[in-house]
């Protein structure tokens, strides 16, 4: 076992891929059940609406465990809270496998829910242990891992499923789980927090604190909101898109366009180099005008499927690219609190995200596709107008990372 205190600047690659791995398997754990939603009802003997409660159950332990358990990483030992969260989230998933009824598969869905913000934990540790010349580098591979994790669950999860059981996919995912949380135990170092001994209450109370003091968090989060629910806004209604005519393409085809998305996650994994060359709002600018132009094409989906790939790398890499600059942003600003910069950055993240769902299925109910494009194009108008408006000393603080 690894007992080795850690210092700034002793992160190896093998450990750097290796986490990269661990965010992508642990935020997996909260994506599974979405291709699977009606295969479960009919397991079941769910209605829609009951079968969807699952996702929903996800989605609120998702953003309680972001805001709640996140900032722990700045109060204990991020080794030993990584492999504890871990552990629990295995056995969230654990508990889904063997459901036999819907209270109990939304309880083991909570329970991996909560404790996959491991994912969460993971990224700022990077940061950490980081070099200050390589930590945008690095960032940008954890977050690359992220984002391959959740837009590749729906893939992998359609494709087990189809070869056995929903069931299958759960167990196969805790497995996985339980064998990474060992082995990140053996191979993470120690490293002392400086938040150590703050009650939580007061941990928790910071984070308000943070946001009225530091102008950079602010606008960071206000563009995470916006990029991530347009980034939503594309992935809630493209089933809809893909299953209806000219298109008609099975759940497995379906999900194969994750795939196109994970293309535009690779590419985005070298703006952390940006952040590391102190070109950091280029990264910004240029993501957000990429957004922005993304959903021409994806807006001609009907006339081209190589349209609607085009579209959907170029707006997955923007928001990859956005992503990485607020991250490599923020951690700059408080290195002892990056645990809890990173709860209020991705609660505000996962509000958008959520936001951007609900406006994309009501906009395609009531007006369809194009109704979606053109909701996602007013988004990234408001992600421009967000950065345009920053405040100067946003400005300064992200001109440094």
């Amino acid at each position: 076992m690894n007992t080795n205190t850690a210092s700034s600047g002793n992160l190896n690659p093998g450990l750097v891929w290796l986490m990269s791995i661990a965010t992508g398997v642990t935020v997996a754990a909260n994506y599974y059940a979405q291709p699977l939603l009606h295969v479960i009802a009919g397991d079941l003997g769910l209605s829609v609406p009951a079968a969807g409660s699952i996702v929903t159950a996800a989605q609120v332990s998702y953003a309680v465990g972001l805001f709640f358990l996140v900032p722990l990483g700045d109060l204990f030992d991020r080794r030993n809270l990584i492999f504890v969260m871990t552990l629990l989230a295995a056995a969230g998933l654990c508990a889904s496998a063997m459901a036999d009824s819907l209270p109990v598969l939304l309880a083991g869905t909570a329970v991996a829910g909560l404790f996959s913000v491991v994912a969460q934990v993971l990224v700022p540790f990077g940061a950490t242990l980081a070099a200050p010349h390589e930590r945008g580098k690095v960032v940008g591979t954890l977050m690359s891992g992220l984002l391959l994790g959740i837009l590749l669950a729906r893939t992998f999860a359609g494709t087990l499923a189809s070869m056995g059981s929903w069931r299958a996919v759960y167990w196969f995912a805790a497995v996985l789980m339980a064998i990474l949380a060992f082995v990140m135990r053996r191979a993470l170092p120690h490293h002392p927090v400086q938040a150590a001994g703050m009650p939580y209450g007061r941990l928790i109370a910071s984070i308000a604190a943070l946001f009225a003091q530091e102008p950079v968090l602010r606008t960071r989060a206000l563009l995470g909101a916006f990029t991530f629910a347009g980034f939503a806004m594309l992935w809630t209604s493209l089933a809809f898109l893909l299953s209806a005519p000219p298109f008609e393409y099975s759940t497995f085809t379906i999900g194969l366009f994750g795939l196109a998305g994970a293309a535009g996650a690779l590419a985005a994994a070298r703006v952390g180099r940006l952040a590391d060359r102190g070109k950091g709002e280029v990264a910004t600018r240029y993501g957000l005008a990429i957004m922005l132009a993304s959903w021409l094409p994806l807006a001609l989906a009907k006339v081209s499927v190589l349209l609607l790939v085009a579209g959907v790398i170029l707006l997955d890499l923007a928001a990859q690219a956005v992503h990485i600059s607020n991250q490599n942003a923020i951690y700059r600003i408080r290195p002892e609190a990056r645990s809890r910069l990173t709860a209020a950055y991705m609660t505000s993240y996962f509000i958008g995200g959520s936001a951007g769902s609900l406006v994309s299925a009501w906009a395609y109910a009531h007006g369809g596709w194009y109704a979606v494009t053109g909701a996602g194009a007013c988004m990234g108008l408001v992600c421009m107008l967000v950065w345009k408006a920053r405040p100067p000393i946003a400005t300064t603080a992200s001109a440094r990372g």
